[in-house]
């Protein structure tokens, strides 16, 4: 491996191109039109051209992307998270083709990506998996049975689904069956594919992930976990680590059996294992992410480890570094995004130009973004500003680093999140640990614009 082409965008991109840099690898960003003055096609020692701004016409042509490793001479394609990041056929491709795919082999994105097949694998090595249907369910009249052996609420998922989508939830059996045929043709139309199958809807749960690491001579490590219940709509918004609901013995639990889910498919990347935890502090697994993931960044600062050379290192061949008996966990570490949405509009998008951005620095600090000031954020993607992580040595440590931050962030011509950031930072609920997954839906519910701190 010499020369990676980065087939993404955005503060990934910077990220990856950082990681190569500094392993001494040549690399080689793609843009679309509306992303010629992007950061990443500046850091990068070369820039190729992939087409439209729309990403079916860029970030997703795999034939275009294809044609850059071709003219440019990469040998490696770092995906980075989202577009084609756990697209197992373009993984197949670019492995018959001679190209290195940094991440995780087409069959394992294809047996993991798969929801069914990702929870049978889970209970293979005896995993806690939630209630529901053992596969895919494609006939109303037997789904409702199903739903009523399992017991409502219940969620009817697409069985490629991924980032919170295709989902749909039923209390009863008149609701389901008005959800079965609406969840099918939602995934057809966001997957292509129709499949569903169904699963206990799991009441105030938290979301805790645990991120994993495999070489490809059998070396398998956990790096702890993350927790990322403050979310709205199921986008995540905070995550922290370590989770500070996780007893010392559950941590131990809920990590080993992320390394026993890996494992028993001949995993050899980094890997994102995500659980829910009951009100009864069990844990059940939901599904595996076959990429590098957008709150790696807490993890290498809760660890000292750079996920992302690692995953770099992997692909080449190389075995793991370290073993489990290596890794460290100090402190406590909190990422928050600034994305360029309007929290008092129900977190509308707000792209634009950022007449000004200046970013937080000192002590226990990090940033990682692909802004600028004057830099236009494009309609055609996220929204992501940047993600502001800071490290203390406890959790209350980490609020007080995170609120003398977010006060020193200052960011002109669009809305961003950081006003949220700070509503949440005086939250009582959420300074005392009592939340669950679904409370910053409940507080827009209610009517909440996130424009003043609660008293």
């Amino acid at each position: 491996m010499q020369k990676v082409l980065i087939a993404n965008r955005g503060e990934i991109a910077v990220r990856v191109i950082r990681a190569c840099h500094e392993l001494g690898l040549q690399t080689v960003a793609i843009y679309s039109q509306a992303d010629a003055e992007a950061l990443h096609v500046l850091y990068a020692d070369e820039a190729i051209c992939v087409g439209e701004p729309p990403s079916m016409k860029s970030y997703l042509k795999v034939s275009n992307i294809l044609s850059a490793c071709e003219i440019t001479g990469a040998d490696a394609i770092h995906p980075g998270y989202g577009f084609l990041s756990e697209n197992a056929n373009f993984a197949s491709i670019c492995e018959s083709s001679g190209v290195t795919f940094i991440g995780p082999s087409a069959a394992s994105i294809s047996l993991l990506g798969n929801k069914a097949n990702a929870k049978a694998t889970a209970k293979s090595v005896k995993c806690p998996i939630i209630p529901g249907s053992d596969g895919i369910v494609a006939d109303v009249k037997e789904a409702l049975k199903e739903a009523k052996r399992i017991g409502f609420p219940v969620f009817i998922k697409a069985s490629a689904g991924g980032g919170g989508k295709g989902i749909r939830i039923a209390y009863d059996p008149d609701e389901f069956l008005r959800q079965f045929s609406a969840a099918r043709a939602e995934a057809e139309a966001a997957f292509n594919n129709p499949d569903v199958y169904l699963e206990k809807m799991i009441v105030n749960p938290r979301h805790i992930e645990v991120q994993v690491l495999g070489d490809k001579h059998g070396n398998y490590v956990y790096l702890g976990e993350r927790d990322c219940t403050i979310q709205r709509r199921r986008q995540k918004l905070i995550e922290e680590a370590p989770s500070p609901i996780l007893t010392a013995s559950l941590r131990k639990k809920i990590c080993e059996a992320a390394v026993a889910i890996v494992k028993a498919v001949n995993y050899q990347s980094v890997g994102t294992v995500e659980f829910l935890l009951d009100e009864d502090k069990n844990f059940y697994f939901m599904e595996v992410n076959t990429r590098i993931q957008v709150e790696h960044t807490i993890t290498e600062e809760l660890t000292g480890i750079d996920l992302v050379k690692e995953q770099i290192k992997v692909a080449k061949g190389e075995k793991l570094s370290f073993k489990q008996k290596d890794v460290t966990f100090t402190g406590h570490v909190m990422q928050f995004r600034i994305n360029a949405e309007n929290p008092a509009q129900n977190f509308a998008p707000c792209p634009g130009v950022l007449e000004y951005y200046i970013p937080p620095g000192g002590p226990h600090v990090r940033i990682d973004s692909a802004c600028y000031s004057g830099y236009k954020i494009p309609p055609n993607y996220d929204s992501m500003i940047a993600k502001l992580i800071v490290k203390g040595a406890n959790r209350a440590e980490a609020i007080a680093i995170a609120k003398r931050a977010l006060k020193e962030f200052h960011i002109g011509g669009v809305h961003s999140t950081i006003a949220f950031h700070q509503y949440m930072l005086e939250d009582a609920r959420f300074l005392q640990n009592d939340y669950v997954i679904t409370y910053i839906d409940q507080l827009i519910a209610e009517g909440c614009t996130f424009t003043e701190h609660k008293t």
